[in-house]
């Protein structure tokens, strides 16, 4: 196990407890979304989250170092698919620094670095420099060869397989993003399908593929401490896939 990401309650669907939200707890916080389903759940989730505080590119490097710190070490942050630890001042643009993640791929939908989903933390992850170019903009598959620099990553022409220990939370930030981005905002309408090559259309797949990974890698305590951090100090907006694991089939089938 190279990460303490792997650590996932396996067979568990974790929900929120009362007071991980504040206030009135999860359960206020997505009352609207209560006794939907399909669309219309897709609908009620995308007009509580869109509530948020919105942060700057530079500021995310300072709030990456805060919702992916590694838990064993203060110092450090976790990278999302090579699971190193690494230092939390290691960032940068250099051999073996780490950078910022698009988990959507900022060119799909051209939103680039944007303030709004360019900026997003929910799908923004730290990296090795060489193993984000690597993923570049590929959409999410399985199979190819080994990735280089990131073992248990596998990569092909078209797509991204990460490490097993992510998968499931790969997953959760695009179920997030394509509920998030409507078309508002002045931003393109994302959406998930069942493709590759999405190129520069707003579309990111493969769905059928992450609907998968959702199922077999359930939200684990890193994860659900990170969508905390996220909603306490930065955007004051949840994930709500990590919440309620259950709404992804309630959605996508």
């Amino acid at each position: 196990m190279t990460s303490p990401t792997g650590f996932a309650f396996a067979g568990a669907q974790p929900t929120t407890s009362s007071t991980s939200v504040g206030g009135g707890g999860a359960d206020d916080y997505y009352k609207a979304a209560a006794g939907h389903t399909g669309p219309a759940l897709k609908t009620a989730l995308h007009t509580i989250i869109r509530t948020q505080q919105k942060l700057g590119y530079d500021q995310v490097w300072d709030a990456l170092k805060a919702t992916d710190e590694d838990p064993a070490n203060a110092a450090n942050v976790v990278l999302l698919y090579s699971g190193r630890s690494q230092s939390k001042s290691g960032n940068g643009g250099g051999a073996d620094n780490w950078n910022r993640e698009h988990v959507w791929a900022k060119s799909h939908g051209d939103f680039g670095t944007a303030t709004g989903p360019g900026t997003d933390l929910h799908h923004l992850r730290p990296e090795d420099v060489s193993v984000n170019a690597d993923r570049g903009n590929k959409d999410f598959d399985q199979g190819g060869s080994p990735a280089a620099e990131a073992p248990g990553n596998f990569t092909d022409g078209d797509s991204w397989e990460p490490r097993d220990a992510v998968k499931g939370d790969v997953a959760r930030m695009l179920f997030y993003m394509a509920v998030r981005y409507q078309g508002g905002d002045g931003f393109a309408d994302l959406e998930l399908n069942d493709s590759v090559n999405n190129g520069t259309k707003p579309y990111q797949g493969r769905l059928s593929v992450l609907r998968n990974w959702h199922a077999q890698d359930p939200p684990d305590a890193f994860e659900r401490r990170r969508n905390q951090v996220i909603y306490e100090t930065y955007q004051r907006n949840r994930n709500p896939f990590i919440d309620h694991p259950e709404w992804v089939s309630a959605i996508w089938g």
